[in-house]
């Protein structure tokens, strides 16, 4: 495949670097745009000072550093955008700036993948369900979102929500648009404050001999995936031009998750094992507002269409994670 130019939104994020770094190392020409709110340069040291990498820290919203990147690149072929609000307390404490950057960020750089007729990943979130009561989650479910005076997590998935709907507009238009949703996605590199995710904070309690604290009663499940197949997700998506059973990609939502399906509880079990110290303390605290109750992707589309599945179960990904955190 001949050298792309391609835009990451959000590059210097947890999902983002990793990107760059696979499409760097692929040979293709790569602008990561990022306002740093969360993510964070030292995330892109690797590739900093490759000849076909440039950082531009930036607002995904402003159209003037749209246009930049697209300047630095000579051109634009590709747009992933991951640029985007994330966070479970964010949601809560920062709706309006979740659904500005969400929304207004994804209607920017689709204007600008259509000017510049360049194929556009975007990077949805099962969130975009809503409360799903339906599962394995799968497009045609039925999505359900709770009276917004009671709590604001939907913020996030709501507004994802219409990310893909414009996504769809766009395809109709005649835009090569291409949706992922991936599904708790973890790593090294994942934020682990208390505005992170679950698997990084677990890990980062323990590095510091706190308490794991659970969210409700426990029984709320995730199908939590390894970022190195989380990544392999967003380039298949990005780089095929025809499916592999053949398929026109245009317009297609792609679950990239693992169907291994875990309780928080188990989850905190699980990384307390892998630690070795099975003297952390757990204990269950206020849930939030809004939490899904289950979270199971159908990945058959993603199979036949990408040829993806997950390589890396819990057991391994926890592992790989627990020795990067420890070792470095």
């Amino acid at each position: 495949m001949s050298e792309l130019r391609i835009l990451v939104t959000g590059g210097a994020g947890f999902l983002g670097s990793s990107l760059c770094h696979s499409l760097i190392e692929k040979g293709h020409k790569v602008v990561a745009l990022d306002s740093l709110f969360r993510g964070t340069k030292d995330n892109l040291s690797e590739v900093l000072d490759d000849d076909n990498f440039t950082f531009i820290h930036d607002d995904v919203r402003e159209v003037e550093a749209l246009d930049s990147a697209v300047e630095v690149l000579g051109g634009l072929d590709l747009v992933f955008h991951l640029a985007a609000v994330n966070g479970t307390k964010w949601f809560h404490e920062a709706a309006h700036s979740v659904i500005d950057v969400n929304i207004n960020g994804t209607l920017r750089t689709l204007e600008l993948a259509m000017a510049h007729d360049a194929r556009y990943v975007l990077a949805s979130s099962p969130e975009a369900f809503g409360e799903a009561p339906e599962q394995p989650i799968r497009d045609g479910n039925m999505m359900q979102f709770t009276d917004p005076a009671k709590h604001q997590r939907h913020s996030y998935g709501a507004s994802k929500y219409l990310d893909e709907v414009a996504c769809q507009h766009a395809a109709r238009e005649g835009l090569d648009v291409r949706i992922i949703r991936p599904f708790n996605a973890y790593g090294p590199r994942l934020v682990g404050d208390d505005y992170g995710q679950v698997v990084s904070i677990f890990f980062h309690k323990i590095i510091n001999d706190e308490t794991l604290v659970v969210h409700g009663n426990g029984s709320q499940t995730r199908s939590f995936t390894w970022i190195d197949d989380v990544t392999d997700g967003f380039v298949r998506a990005g780089l095929m031009d025809k499916g592999t059973d053949g398929s026109n990609l245009s317009g297609m939502a792609f679950n990239i998750g693992s169907t291994e399906e875990v309780t928080i509880s188990q989850l905190a079990k699980e990384v307390v094992t892998t630690s070795g110290k099975d003297n952390s303390v757990i204990e269950f605290g206020t849930g939030y507002f809004g939490d899904s109750k289950r979270r199971l992707p159908d990945i058959e589309s993603s199979k036949q269409a990408l040829g993806w599945q997950p390589t890396v179960d819990l057991q391994q990904g926890l592992q790989k994670m627990w020795k990067e955190l420890t070792e470095n």
